[in-house]
């Protein structure tokens, strides 16, 4: 991969001297059909550590790891150095949803659909042969037909002209999260495309002929009976009342100023030419406000931010809108503090096979305490966090960590009985040490699973 971006920088700078001219520059509306391998691990282990760390020690995501897929994409020119892009993307990947997201991982392949929208910003125009691209975009995804997310699609990559406006594209791609269960990830992408329809010419532009002789007789222009010497708006129909110009419209709004009570505010026939009233002063007139009398925002039609729970928190800053919560916790309850020492008790009581996500029979009661704190409050919600000591490879340690958490996800909802919803597991290795790994106690305290309460 470190040779891929070396590579693709190179030709980038390099490609200006192999121009090849054709017949426009800007790029006919084009389909193209593309390939791609999506990589959905390697942008978490660079966020746990670093870019270096991740290319030295050579743990960018495998490709036989990574989820292929195929994407029909649509160029649209919009100058000789800009291009819409369309895409809809479509594969079977294991989706691993984030720890924050409430939402558990993918344990099997299931389809992830892609709809994308963005830019190329090319360097050299179209009539060279290698192009050089910076892209950047909106997108949406639907995954197993439930989860839907939003994120933002960069990349670089190289244009191949093969001529007649065929060319073959190139990208290394990184879709940037924006909502909650979407997740940072690579995508590499090879494709070929081909113009849809031919270009259509300009049209001739035929010079206007040159105007008639003048009359002897006074001409009126425009036949509003006012003759041109006179008529301040010869070639406009008009009144006598304004000198052969029609009756203004100071505002633009189409209702002449004798007709309009608003004269010089645009307005709407329905109002006499006065604009929609806004009752409420919110800024949305009260024809597209659901409240007109009480002052709200547009997202809601004009009403003000909902309250679902009533705790005065309003629903967008509450990350419990249907449990009463106080500020503090935006908007949710606080967890009681001899719950919390309950659960960190039976947490430090999860035992494992040695080297293994194998649970240990003493760790059964401790599990079972938490399952019934549980069921106690079904707005009570649990993050599973698996943790090791560096003994060992960085991958090794991460899939443990995330099948001892996930070990721990299965027994509460299969043996305790908790909705798999309320939970969820991530492993993180050994990258949250809470001691020293270089004593065997300090390893010891590293080898751990949190139960973390939330509502």
């Amino acid at each position: 991969m470190k040779k891929f971006l070396i590579c693709l920088v190179a030709i980038g700078v390099s490609a200006g001297s192999f121009a090849q001219k054709m017949n426009t520059k800007k790029k006919k509306p084009s389909l193209e059909v593309a390939f791609f391998l999506k990589d959905m691990y390697t942008q978490a282990l660079i966020s746990n550590s670093s870019l270096s760390s991740v290319i030295s020690n050579k743990q960018w995501t495998k490709v036989a790891n990574m989820a292929p897929g195929l994407s029909l994409n649509y160029y649209q020119g919009l100058t000789d150095k800009i291009d819409f892009v369309g895409s809809l993307n479509g594969t079977f990947t294991k989706y691993p949803f984030a720890s924050g997201s409430g939402v558990a991982p993918s344990t099997d392949n299931k389809f992830l659909l892609e709809l994308a929208g963005g830019l190329d910003f090319k360097l050299l125009t179209d009539d060279h042969v290698i192009v050089p691209y910076l892209y950047a975009g909106l997108g949406a995804s639907m995954y197993a037909g439930t989860y839907f997310a939003a994120y933002i699609p960069t990349g670089m990559g190289l244009q191949i002209g093969l001529g007649e406006g065929t060319f073959i594209h190139t990208m290394f791609g990184y879709n940037a999260k924006v909502s909650d269960l979407a997740i940072s990830h690579f995508n590499y992408s090879i494709g070929i495309g081909s113009p849809i329809a031919d270009r259509k010419e300009p049209p001739v532009v035929v010079a206007a002929p040159p105007p008639p002789a003048p009359a002897v007789v006074e001409k009126d222009t425009d036949g509003d009976g006012i003759v041109d010497s006179k008529d301040k708006c010869p070639t406009v129909p008009g009144v006598a009342k304004y000198d052969g110009c029609p009756i203004p419209d100071t505002d633009g709004d189409g209702i002449n100023d004798e007709n309009d009570k608003c004269p010089n505010v645009k307005g709407v026939a329905k109002y006499q030419g006065c604009p929609v009233p806004d009752t409420d002063g919110d800024g949305i007139d009260d024809e597209h406000d659901k409240c007109p009398t009480v002052p709200g925002v547009a997202r809601y039609q004009g009403c003000p931010i909902p309250d679902r729970d009533g705790d005065g928190i309003n629903d967008e800053e509450d990350k419990c809108p249907d449990v009463p919560g106080v500020k503090e916790n935006f908007g949710c309850p606080v967890v009681k503090a001899e719950v919390v020492k309950k659960v960190a008790a039976s947490a430090k009581s999860i035992l494992f096979a040695t080297g293994s996500d194998k649970l240990l029979p003493a760790s059964f009661k401790p599990l079972n305490d938490v399952s019934a704190i549980l069921k106690e409050d079904p707005s009570l919600k649990l993050d599973i966090e698996g943790n090791t000591d560096n003994t060992g490879s960085e991958n090794a340690n991460l899939l443990l960590s995330q099948k001892r958490a996930k070990a721990v996800f299965e027994y509460l909802t299969t043996k305790g009985g908790v909705d798999g919803s309320r939970l969820t597991a991530e492993g993180y290795g050994s990258t949250k040490p809470v001691a020293d790994n270089k004593t065997a106690e300090g390893r010891n305290l590293n080898r751990r699973v949190e139960l973390k309460l939330k509502y």
